[in-house]
């Protein structure tokens, strides 16, 4: 009888042992994942492929996509140009402020990240109108006033239909692939909320509806606010 329970207890024994190995094997592998989710990728084409790069000299070679030179006006009637956001990292989207549907809905979870980061002179957030012949400087003033949007902040820019269409589809890939080559006669409607980092390279696109995707947004921000 002794025996059987000696044999019963080395048997608790090694089951105790595997346990604990096998938490401690999973807690490593979940820091590791984490730590990977801590990179934010970068973007080369419209069709999105991300791209992990550590090493800066890779990263001055191998992406060579920038955003282009802008100029528009915000609804302050301030110019806002590629100088506005030098060295700082940009949030855009596409909108208009007739829109029943979706902009309503990117712009308030948009407006965490302008709460977020109020504080923060590093980040800035750009909305451009895809209706500019409608939304005239006074009109994106009251829509902000309404929206409780902070011109420091977050700059609603409207200017020539055709310049806000090449930069959105040619620059920012604001459609992705189906829309790179389409012209300003096309009317431009996304979802996208685009992440560009303080060189102008495309870092993250998110789908602006959805709470879970703006989280993600705000935590890929705190990291290249790190990486700099």
């Amino acid at each position: 009888m002794s025996g059987i329970r000696l044999l019963f207890r080395i048997n608790i024994v090694v089951g105790l042992l595997v346990f604990l190995f096998a938490c401690h094997k999973t807690d490593t592998s979940d820091h590791n994942q984490t730590s990977t989710n801590e990179a934010v990728p970068y973007y080369n084409t419209p069709d999105f492929t991300p791209i992990w790069l550590t090493n800066s000299t890779d990263v001055t070679h191998k992406i060579t996509h920038r955003i282009a030179d802008f100029s528009f006006r915000d609804q302050t009637n301030t110019l806002i140009t590629q100088q506005t956001v030098a060295n700082k990292i940009h949030v855009a989207n596409f909108f208009f402020t007739a829109c029943p549907t979706i902009c309503p809905k990117i712009n308030n979870l948009l407006k965490v990240v302008q709460d977020t980061f109020r504080h923060e002179p590093k980040v800035v957030l750009l909305s451009f109108s895809v209706t500019p012949w409608l939304d005239s400087v006074s009109r994106l003033h009251r829509y902000a006033k309404s929206k409780g949007i902070l011109a420091t902040k977050w700059h609603l820019l409207t200017g020539e239909r055709s310049r806000i269409y090449t930069l959105a589809r040619q620059s920012y890939f604001a459609e992705e692939a189906i829309g790179f080559s389409k012209d300003s006669t096309e009317f431009l409607h996304t979802e996208h909320v685009l992440l560009v980092d303080q060189n102008r390279r495309i870092r993250g696109v998110y789908n602006g509806t959805l709470p879970l995707d703006i989280d993600k947004l705000i935590a890929d921000i705190q990291t290249l606010l790190k990486e700099n």
